[in-house]
């Protein structure tokens, strides 16, 4: 791979002045200044001639032509993970320009736009319009176009016609070796979620989504063997007042962002309660945020609440032979009705056999995916 320094750059179709006058026009927007950037990717490119699987990489000084470029350029392309990868003054290109930014793409970015490459990120939280204050901090809301944070933050997929299986690792952010193990070890397709207890949380979901996995929050929810089994101060009780249930939600809600959805921890009691769900479901759904649970509430639908279940927890019995077997389990259930969802614990044997489960299930025929895309 080749660096050109390019202290100077000569447009084939746009003259310098001119490139320079319309990025400092106050009344282009973002969609000019994204032409703008594909203009410039394609000028060179052309410049360089084709390349073939070494392509180079181009840095050119964007920092004169951009000094008053629209607010939110950057935010804008930052989701399309395509050939032009922009940082503060480096554009890295491949032999293909920047496709245009459709109105569809920009609005629906989950439906059109492919999934990332593996080892790519996702893009960088919070995203502008779908967050809003609140009195613990930000909360997640629906965007006035209808956007939800569920389609902001998930990972895209695009099925291949295999037989797909989901993984959530979940109990993350307490044990520091665990998570970065988690994060740094599974491939960025296993959906991980996180305690709302974690100090650092926001660095964790950003390290996360940096891997390309999607996040999840859990929701302390209250079992049946409660209070000897807690979950802690901002458990959700099963006969708790709608108030209250809303503003513990809000809570867990407020301590982050960059997640899809939120899933519970513990709740056999909470969800077994038509009362308390109905409650949680609506101000979740009220949000644009989904729910995943661990199979838990698998009986549960949701009257408008984006939902997914798992349909076993793969790490029950901690061995190593157990765990082959359930995820096992989980190809045979892929193969019988074309997906399966499961979930596990960070458990150190658990991260280990993911990990080596995950390389090769490829080559036996199937497909990993986050768990959004079962969301319905």
């Amino acid at each position: 791979m080749a660096t050109i320094a390019l202290p100077r750059l000569s447009f084939p179709t746009f003259g310098r002045a001119q490139l320079i006058g319309l990025a400092t026009n106050r009344y282009v927007g973002l969609a000019a200044a994204t032409l703008l950037l594909a203009a410039a990717a394609f000028g060179v490119v052309k410049a360089l001639g084709p390349g073939g699987p070494g392509a180079g990489v181009v840095r050119v000084p964007l920092s004169g032509v951009l000094a008053h470029a629209p607010q939110g350029w950057r935010e804008t392309l930052s989701p399309l993970h395509g050939p032009a990868r922009i940082s503060q003054d480096v554009i890295r290109l491949s032999e293909q320009p920047l496709a245009p930014l459709t109105s569809g793409a920009w609005s629906r970015p989950d439906r059109l736009l492919p999934p990332p490459p593996p080892g790519a990120p996702l893009p960088v939280a919070p995203i502008a319009g779908f967050f809003a204050p609140g009195p613990a901090g930000p909360l997640p809301i629906i965007a006035p176009d209808g956007r939800t944070p569920f389609e902001a933050y998930r990972r895209p997929f695009v099925p291949n016609g295999r037989p797909k299986v989901a993984l959530v690792i979940g109990g993350l952010g307490l044990n520091a070796r665990a998570t970065q193990q988690a994060i740094e070890t599974l491939p960025g397709e296993v959906t991980l979620s996180f305690s709302p207890y974690a100090e650092g949380l926001q660095g964790w979901i950003d390290m996360a989504r940096a891997h390309g996995h999607e996040a999840l929050l859990e929701t302390p929810m209250e079992p049946v063997d409660y209070p000897d089994n807690d979950p802690g101060p901002y458990t959700l009780m099963a006969n708790g007042q709608a108030p209250d249930t809303v503003k513990k939600l809000e809570w867990v809600l407020s301590r982050a962002t960059g997640y899809f959805g939120v899933t519970n921890y513990l709740g056999s009691k909470f969800l077994a309660s038509d009362g308390a769900y109905q409650t949680f479901s609506a101000a979740l759904r009220g949000r644009g945020v989904a729910f995943v649970d661990d199979g838990s509430a698998a009986h549960r639908g949701g009257k408008g609440l984006v939902r997914a279940s798992a349909e076993r927890v793969i790490d029950d019995q901690l061995n190593q032979t157990a765990i082959d077997q359930q995820l096992v389990a989980l190809e045979a259930a892929a193969l019988q009705r074309g997906q399966a969802v499961g979930a596990g614990f960070a458990y150190p044997v658990t991260l280990e056999k993911v990990a080596q489960w995950s390389r090769s299930l490829a080559d036996r025929g199937f497909q990993l995916a986050p768990v959004s895309a079962f969301a319905h």
